[in-house]
C-alpha cells in the first residue's frame, strides 16, 4: 500500500470515531514519514544471482575457401577459423564430450573413400579411426568420451556400429535390409537415436546400446530425420518435411509432445542441441545455407554466419549425464 493510501484510511478512521483530528495535511504528511520509516527498515530481498553463461564453440562445415572443411566459431558467430585443411572434402563433425576432440569425415586417404578422423579442437593431432574400403560415416561419442557410434556400408548395407575412441573394437549394433543413418548416443549413455526406413519411409528409433530393444518414436509418412538428444536427455530434436518443407521439431524423448519450431517457408535443416540448451540449426532463408540459433522453443532466432559459401552440419554436441 503506497502512502496515499495509508493517509486516507488513518483519516477516514479517526473521522468515523468522532475524534479531534488534525488538518489533512498534518496527517498526510505524518503518514508519508511512517511509510518511510516502515521501508527504510524493511530487510531488501535477496538479488538471485543470473547463472554464468555457458561458454563454447560451434564446428560445422563449409565449402567457403573452396571445398569442404571443418570450421570453429564461438557460440556467438565471432572467431571464425578454420580447422581442416586438405584438397578432399572433410565434413560431418561432431564433438567429442571433453570438447578438446571432434571426429569427422573425410575422403582425404588413397582410396578417396569415406572415413571417420579425430582431431584436437585447434587442429592439431590428427588421427585416422577407420580404414575400409566402404563408406563409414557420422560418428557420435558416447558421454563417457570411449566409443563412437557410426554407420557403415561395410556389410554391403547400412548399418550402425561402435567401436572404441581408439579405432579398435567394432561392433554391428543393427542388422535390417533397410538403411539405418545417423546415430546418436544419449547422455545417460544408454540408448543411441537413429532414422531408419525399415518401415517403408524414414523414422526416428532408438535401441539400446548393445542393439537390443528397439523403440519407432515417430510414424508419419514424411521423413523424420537428423535426431539429436537434448542435453538433459529428456527430449529429442529433428528435421521432417511432413509440414510441406524441411522444419525443425522438438518431442519428448519418448515420442510424443511434437512441435514446430521453426515454421518458415526456407528449408531449415542439421539441428543440433547446444549446450546452454538452445538449438544451432542450418537454413537457406537468407538465400544460402547459414547457421543459426534459437531458444528451445523456437523463439529468439540469431543468425550466426553470414557467407555466400554453404555453412551447414552444425557438430552435434556430446552431453553427459547430469545424473
Amino acid at each position: 500500500m503506497d502512502s496515499s493510501h495509508i493517509y486516507d484510511n488513518i483519516y477516514r478512521t479517526q473521522q468515523e470515531r468522532g475524534k479531534d483530528i488534525m488538518p489533512k495535511s498534518a496527517w498526510k504528511l505524518a503518514a508519508i514519514i511512517g511509510a518511510l520509516l516502515v521501508n527504510a527498515c524493511s530487510p531488501s530481498p535477496a538479488v538471485t544471482p543470473s547463472p554464468a553463461p555457458i561458454s563454447f564453440r560451434i564446428a560445422f562445415m563449409s565449402n567457403r575457401d573452396g571445398n569442404r572443411e571443418i570450421y570453429i566459431m564461438d557460440s556467438d558467430g565471432s572467431n571464425i577459423r578454420r580447422l581442416t585443411e586438405d584438397p578432399r572434402d572433410d565434413f560431418i563433425p561432431a564433438w567429442a564430450p571433453d570438447g578438446q576432440r571432434l571426429a569427422f569425415v573425410s575422403n582425404r586417404g588413397p582410396d578417396r573413400d569415406a572415413e571417420i578422423y579425430v582431431v584436437n579442437a585447434d587442429g592439431s593431432g590428427l588421427v585416422q579411426l577407420t580404414d575400409n574400403v566402404e563408406f563409414d560415416a557420422y560418428p557420435s561419442w558416447s558421454p563417457d568420451g570411449q566409443k563412437i557410434a557410426f554407420l557403415s556400408l561395410r556389410t554391403g548395407n547400412y548399418e550402425l556400429y561402435v567401436l572404441n575412441a581408439d579405432g579398435s573394437g567394432v561392433l554391428q549394433l543393427t542388422n535390417d535390409p533397410r538403411t539405418d543413418w545417423r546415430p546418436e548416443w544419449s547422455p545417460d549413455g544408454e540408448h543411441i537415436l537413429f532414422q531408419s526406413d525399415r518401415d517403408g519411409d524414414f523414422e526416428i528409433y532408438m535401441i539400446n546400446v548393445d542393439g537390443t530393444g528397439l523403440v519407432q518414436l515417430t510414424d508419419n509418412p514424411a521423413v523424420d530425420e537428423c535426431p539429436g538428444w537434448s542435453p538433459d536427455g529428456q527430449q529429442i530434436v529433428f528435421e521432417t518435411d511432413r509440414d510441406g518443407n524441411q522444419e525443425v521439431y522438438i518431442m519428448n524423448a519418448d515420442g510424443s509432445g511434437v512441435v514446430n519450431l521453426t515454421n518458415n517457408p526456407a528449408a531449415d535443416s542439421y539441428p543440433a542441441w547446444a549446450p546452454d540448451g538452445r538449438i544451432v540449426f542450418a537454413s537457406d532463408r537468407e538465400g544460402q545455407n547459414e547457421l543459426y540459433m534459437m531458444e528451445a522453443d523456437g523463439s529468439n532466432i540469431q543468425r550466426l554466419t553470414d557467407n555466400e559459401a554453404d555453412d551447414n552440419f552444425p557438430a552435434r554436441w556430446a552431453f553427459a549425464s547430469a545424473g
